[in-house]
């Protein structure tokens, strides 16, 4: 065999591997994307199978976003190959199908230019048949501008004074920025978690340099500006019948160290049963955990709270207490954790499979966990009926359930001694029985404190970008801000959006109409003037 046969037939064999290698990448794209689906959907119909779920479905987003990478890296390798042969087939991967662009997205139609003569003959008698379009979403680069306000002066030539229009009104002292930056701005720090100064380095690389002092001062203004709303958000909150309560911990700057700051929060969730309050949420900060914190909070507050078992709150469910009794509301969730820990058969399989030492498995723990989901499976068939309903269902379906548990958590307990973890986890929720079973009482009550807990998940991810608060001031600010935003969100509004218009409309709005600028009323007037137009 000559060499330009052997030249041929490595080339040949270099493309079958390449389209095989690319055929595998395409398999094992299409599995991760169906993996992600099929976790999706459970999610969606049974709601969370396990503490783990949301991190699951994080793990195989990643995981499906580096197999498609691969598998086009590896479609253009093969394409390449089979290009340097012509005794090997060529390879056509089946792509996702992609979704079709919004409807609402403006259109720039680009027609390339026309033949004149005909490829075939020369001919110049052409007539057009049709068109191809091919669509491609595209974006423009963000713009700066600079807005010139001018007001013209003018004098009378009777009396010889100047006439001149008011200076409009500007959030920041000198109106250096619009109210479409500030609101970027500030919720770039408290909504995305970047940083002043990670900010300042990226507008000055897209060609305007903002110092970082001058942006802190502006965070300053917006936060003053926005006061009256926190306010009324605050009001909103600590008007509801039940709230859910909890705090995490946030890093504080100190002299040569950073201390743990609390950031507390307080949600306002009516509609699991019915209720017509829009939902929101509202945020405080402190130095310590100290319970004066929450027992400040809800100084005149009364009604159901969903929290964990923190010392902290003993004060607020005194019976004597003014303006009246709080009644807790203890959270399932919490309690399940600990027995899940010791139940969790998922994943001593993965740990089986990758050769890691398994977790020993406690038959109590599996029962107890298969029971509580049970109470959980009949909550999720009366999310968002009123009240009364979901009494009559519990009453019915739920109590006979948690009269069982009840039973079984002593007939165990008796049987375990007094330092194991079991003991421990079922101590733990036999000590506040009542406050477990106040659901059974009360349709209002929640099992989980999840509301509060997803209020808070955004302070968690934050930590990771910006390490710590400045100072106390600092964490009070980001409380504020945390209020808005947070509340926002709640009710399907997007938090820069809303933040934009608002910093541009707030200083001339009648103060006694400022509940028109709350998140929630805020989007039934945009959706108003959205229909109408």
């Amino acid at each position: 065999m000559d060499a330009a046969a052997l030249l041929d037939e490595n080339a040949a064999l270099k493309a079958q591997f390449a389209v095989a290698l690319a055929k595998a990448s395409e398999d094992m794209a299409l599995i991760a994307a169906q993996k992600l689906q099929i976790a999706k959907l459970q999610r969606q119909i049974y709601g969370q199978k396990s503490e783990r779920s949301a991190r699951l479905l994080d793990q195989l987003s990643l995981e499906l976003e580096e197999l498609e990478a691969s598998a086009t890296e590896d479609e253009l390798a093969a394409e390449r190959a089979v290009a340097k042969t012509t005794t090997v087939a060529g390879f056509e991967r089946k792509r996702p199908e992609r979704n079709t662009f919004p409807e609402h997205l403006p259109r720039e139609r680009v027609v390339v230019e026309a033949p004149t003569t005909c490829a075939c003959c020369g001919g110049s008698r052409l007539r057009k048949l049709g068109e191809d379009v091919t669509r491609t979403l595209e974006t423009t680069p963000r713009q700066w501008k600079v807005i010139e306000t001018v007001r013209e002066k003018f004098t009378c030539r009777d009396c010889e004074k100047i006439t001149q229009a008011p200076a409009p009104f500007h959030v920041v002292a000198r109106g250096w920025a619009g109210p479409s930056l500030l609101a970027m701005i500030a919720f770039e720090k408290f909504g995305q978690h970047q940083p002043l100064n990670r900010q300042a380095e990226r507008y000055a690389l897209e060609g305007a340099p903002i110092a970082l002092s001058t942006m802190a001062d502006a965070v300053g203004s917006i936060c003053a500006a926005l006061d009256p709303l926190r306010r009324l958000v605050e009001a909103h909150v600590l008007a509801a019948e039940r709230l859910h309560g909890d705090d995490t911990t946030v890093p504080v700057l100190a002299k040569g160290k950073t201390d743990t700051g609390r950031c507390w929060v307080y949600v306002r969730d009516d509609a699991p049963f019915g209720g017509a309050g829009p939902p929101a949420a509202m945020f405080y900060y402190s130095r310590d955990r100290r319970g004066e914190h929450p027992q400040g909070h809800l100084a005149n507050w009364s009604g159901i709270l969903q929290a964990d078992a923190y010392d902290g709150y003993g004060k607020l469910y005194l019976a004597g207490r003014a303006p009246g009794p709080i009644r807790e509301a203890a959270c399932w969730v919490h309690a399940r954790r600990p027995f899940f820990a010791m139940a969790d058969i998922d994943e001593n399989a993965r740990r089986k499979a990758s050769g890691k030492k398994e977790i020993p498995l406690s038959p109590i723990a599996i029962e107890v966990v298969r029971r509580i989901d049970a109470l959980f499976a009949i909550e999720r068939s009366i999310k968002g009926k009123s009240a009364e309903e979901r009494l009559v269902v519990r009453q019915a379906s739920s109590r006979p359930l948690v009269d069982a548990l009840e039973s079984y958590l002593r007939e165990q307990l008796a049987k375990l001694s007094r330092g194991h973890d079991l003991a421990k986890a079922i101590h733990y929720m036999l000590k506040r029985w009542p406050a477990f079973t106040l659901f059974l009482d009360d349709g209002r009550v929640c099992l989980s404190n999840n509301a509060a807990e997803r209020g808070l998940r955004g302070i968690a991810l934050g930590r990771k970008s910006w390490l710590f608060c400045g100072s106390d001031r600092g964490g009070q600010r980001a409380a504020a801000m945390y209020s808005l935003i947070v509340t926002a969100k709640m009710n399907g509004v997007d938090p820069q959006t809303w933040l934009a218009d608002v910093l541009a409309r707030i200083a001339a709005h009648p103060a006694h109409r400022l509940d028109e600028l709350l998140p929630w009323n805020w989007r039934k007037a945009h959706m108003s003037h959205a229909q109408a137009a």
